[in-house]
């Protein structure tokens, strides 16, 4: 059972999604130094989530067709974030405050369990990818994530996948062809 789209199917069968709009490629979604407190539903399209340091753009997170996003740490602690979230191509999105999520959540049970196991799952994959950057080749980097995420190299373009997986792209190009 995929808890995401569970997840996602109750909220709909609710009617709770605040609002659908689009956004064109390249448009953010959140900029650094917002609060952004809403959980996103990627309906069609790509986006990606990264931080800039002074040198370079570091992508943390790619969201796609039924993916949810947010930047969690502003959902979280409903503070400004480092974040920018940004369309790489047009993108379709439906939202839902958090407000209104968190009383969708606490009003069952099994809600509380599913939002508890997809946040579970999430610390586990970003503890993955933490370790694999510390401490695998670029070798094993991509093959790991094309085993945990094959759709990815199909929604996303090759130069945010490289950045993602913190090799250049020609890197990234001379792995695929080995």
């Amino acid at each position: 059972m995929n808890l995401i789209s569970t997840l996602i199917d109750k909220i709909t069968a609710n009617n709770l999604w605040d609002k659908e709009f689009v956004l064109q490629r390249n448009e953010f979604l959140k900029e650094k130094g917002t609060i952004d407190t809403n959980l996103y539903l990627v309906v069609t399209g790509s986006l990606r989530i990264f931080v800039v340091d002074e040198f370079e753009e570091h992508t943390i997170r790619f969201g796609y067709k039924d993916n949810l996003i947010a930047s969690l740490d502003s959902f979280l602690n409903e503070q400004p974030s480092d974040f920018y979230i940004q369309a790489l191509k047009k993108t379709t999105i439906k939202s839902i405050s958090k407000k209104k999520y968190l009383s969708f959540i606490n009003s069952s049970q099994e809600y509380k369990e599913i939002w508890l196991s997809i946040l579970e799952k999430f610390v586990l994959q970003q503890m993955e990818r933490e370790r694999d950057i510390l401490t695998s080749s670029p070798l094993e980097r991509y093959r790991r994530v094309l085993k945990r995420s094959p759709k990815l190299f199909q929604e996303i373009p090759s130069k945010y996948i490289a950045c993602y997986l913190r090799m250049t792209p020609e890197t990234l190009s001379r792995i695929k062809k080995s």
